[in-house]
């Protein structure tokens, strides 16, 4: 079984900004893959499908972005799934608009998200999908930034990740996730 998560904030305010690319990436694939999120237990909504006799499950937090380990590790324990089973789908401002990274581990560079997951799954080795959203410019702060919706000119770049790391969920289904690094990366 593997868990596909994706970091956001709940709620109507959030929806469309660049800190819930994780979410909508979420949203994305389960639709393509027809899993409906109709489940809300481990403080998060969370759907199951079989994928090329693979199970799947879809994870959207609802602790707010900080606090996504007290959804994740229960969730985790409870199916009894492996961190290396599990892949993390969030927000990138080193990546370009448009871009995803696949990355077997890392630090949390700065997500708050990021640093939740790694306190509460006892590792900084999970896997990750860093979906780009870019940096400020003239000096706007980060939080208005992440919190902010996407420009015009992004949009289609942005829609364009999201279909990207649903590919790469599909094909981890089939491949293990260092083919799907050297195919997507």
């Amino acid at each position: 079984m593997k868990l596909v998560v994706g970091l956001g904030n709940p709620g109507q305010k959030y929806a469309g900004t660049r800190h819930n690319v994780g979410f909508d990436c979420i949203d994305y694939i389960a639709n393509e893959l027809g899993i409906t999120l109709d489940q809300s237990k481990f403080k998060g909504m969370f759907g199951k499908g079989v994928i090329n006799g693979e199970k799947l499950i879809l994870l959207k937090p609802l602790t707010y972005m900080n606090l996504s380990g007290e959804s994740v590790r229960p969730l985790m324990d409870y199916f009894d799934i492996d961190v290396e089973d599990v892949v993390i789908i969030y927000d990138d401002m080193d990546l370009p608009v448009g871009k995803i990274r696949l990355r077997q581990k890392g630090s949390a560079g700065g997500h708050n998200g990021i640093k939740s997951l790694i306190q509460h799954l006892g590792t900084p080795e999970f896997k990750r999908i860093r979906v780009g959203v870019d940096r400020p410019q003239n000096g706007e702060s980060i939080v208005n930034y992440v919190l902010g919706t996407y420009r015009q000119e992004e949009r289609e770049h942005v829609k364009e990740s999201i279909i990207q790391s649903s590919k790469a969920v599909e094909a981890w289904t089939t491949k293990t996730f260092l083919e799907v690094m050297n195919e997507f990366n």
